[in-house]
């Protein structure tokens, strides 16, 4: 085992790069032997209200708290010193150290992969946080249309009403990140300006790197994170807990819900609070549908395929007694749904096997693929002599393309959440890829509008963009800000060519 120089980390030498021989960093150990809890619940009523601290949630007219003491059963993290954080994270970030050299440190595994994701697609850890979008009235759309608006009453009586003197802010995001409402304590709101912890403003994991909600909603997963495990520093005086909201009815992402403020908001008690927060707003929208009148709740849309992006790829569909349901999709269901979506005239086993895969795919492998697709999609039914899709399926990919048609770019950014299966090999799914970022860029560039073009270059395919951030850059402000990150970013393209 090798120490490093500075920061006295132990980890086996090829896990480290040849680094500085000079100053000090604190030694970061391994994580301490995590001890049992025990779970109390306080009783509505006066007797234990005064030891309830924040967040004290009326619920039909009666205090009610679960008070939750099992911080240490295996779930909630057990957390390195702050110091010792941010000294791995400034080696880390300055290329120090590669990546595999966190695995030898205590630092949790889902921020050492989420600090990984966070470098690889350029965010800046000195940024000054988050952006807010230049449309007013596109937020006001967003949060109009938004399952989560007919949800505020709840969250508001859950978290935020009790949450006004206590430090804490409360924040509701979209899928993408975008905060929608934040409330809380109006000090705590104030200083949660200075990072653009504002409403309109993108905190997904893409956009400012690894946060409680962008990363919970990345993973779809609760999260806790806490100060200095933030990749962006002007995040790392907060702490934060979140947990995403799904629609009840399909399974899709909704948004998160998240508590900012001191390192009580990393608290077992919190998440506690996060997590039953999240399941009483399904809960709603589960009634709320249910009392609906069945043509006010009835899906016109067929099954739906959802493919962009990194993350995993979904199908849904409604199932014999009209309850849509959501599955995740093998990488080679995928590829096989993305190109009979996009071939309605159907595909022979041989053309199917070709598309798939320039190596003389099996035709044998391909019918048994085809076996076992029918089994995960259905009730929709695939035919046969050739491979087609008997019933309407409505992909993100086909959407993204009528928008365009259409000549809607700002809504085929909405629905474009990334590339189409990145991972994909197939060399059919590659050029479909390459057509649909080509098409949406092109569109973009023609709008002529800066508020558009950033929404591109803050995507994945944007960042290597040089041309869209030349353009970003001759068309900003003199001395805007905009500008100055253009400037930055085409500083930063300079020098990997170097």
């Amino acid at each position: 085992m090798i120490n490093h120089p500075r920061c006295g980390l132990a980890g086996s030498g090829p896990r480290r790069r040849t680094a500085h021989t000079s100053g000090a960093c604190t030694f970061v150990g391994r994580s301490p032997t995590q001890r049992g809890g025990r779970t109390t619940v306080v009783p509505s009523g006066g007797g234990g209200a005064s030891r309830l601290g924040p967040w004290c949630s009326p619920v039909q007219g009666a205090w009610s708290r679960v008070v939750l003491s099992k911080a240490l059963d295996g779930r909630t993290p057990s957390w390195p010193p702050p110091t010792a954080l941010r000294a791995v994270h400034d080696l880390f970030v300055a290329g120090e150290v590669d990546s595999t050299y966190l695995d030898s440190t205590s630092i949790r595994p889902v921020v050492a992969e989420s600090w990984r994701r966070s470098l690889a697609k350029g965010v800046d850890p000195d940024g000054e946080g988050a952006e807010s979008s230049d449309a007013t009235l596109r937020l006001a759309r967003m949060r109009d249309a938004h399952p989560l608006a007919s949800a505020l009453p709840v969250i508001r009586r859950l978290l935020v009403d009790d949450a006004r003197d206590s430090g804490v802010v409360v924040a509701i995001t979209a899928a993408d990140g975008t905060l929608l409402w934040v409330e809380g304590d109006p000090e705590a709101l104030r200083k949660a300006e200075s990072m653009n912890f504002v409403p309109g403003a993108d905190w997904s994991e893409r956009r400012v790197g690894t946060n409680a909600p962008g990363t919970a909603l990345a993973l779809d997963r609760e999260l806790q994170i806490r100060s200095s495990e933030h990749f962006s520093r002007v995040a790392q005086r907060w702490s934060c807990t979140a947990a995403p909201v799904h629609d009840p009815g399909t399974g899709d992402l909704l948004g998160a819900i998240d508590l900012t403020g001191g390192v009580e908001v990393a608290s077992a008690q919190a998440l506690a609070l996060v997590r039953a927060t999240a399941v009483a707003v399904e809960n709603h929208l589960a009634l709320l549908r249910l009392s609906r009148p069945a043509a006010a709740v009835a899906d016109p849309v067929g099954a739906r395929l959802r493919v962009l992006g990194a993350g995993r790829p979904r199908w849904q569909a409604a199932d014999e007694r009209g309850n849509r349901r959501s599955s995740s999709l093998t990488p080679r269901h995928a590829d096989i749904l993305v190109l009979l979506s996009q071939h309605p005239e159907g595909l022979s086993a041989d053309h199917l096997a070709m598309m798939l895969d320039d190596k003389d795919l099996d035709v044998v492998t391909v019918r048994a693929e085809m076996s076992r697709l029918r089994r995960v999609i259905k009730p929709v039914v695939v035919g046969s002599r050739p491979y087609r899709l008997l019933e309407p399926v409505v992909s993100d990919v086909s959407q993204v393309f009528d928008e365009l048609r259409s000549g809607r770019v700002g809504a085929a950014l909405d629905v474009y959440t990334g590339a189409l299966l990145p991972q994909s090999m197939s060399p059919a799914v590659a050029r479909l890829r390459t057509e649909l970022s080509t098409s949406l860029r092109t569109a973009v560039i023609a709008t002529g509008d800066l508020a558009v073009l950033r929404r591109w270059l803050d995507l994945p395919e944007g960042r290597d963009d040089r041309d869209g951030w030349r353009l970003l850059h001759d068309g900003a402000g003199a001395g805007s800000v905009g500008q100055a990150r253009a400037r930055g970013h085409l500083a930063g393209l300079d020098m990997d060519l170097a």
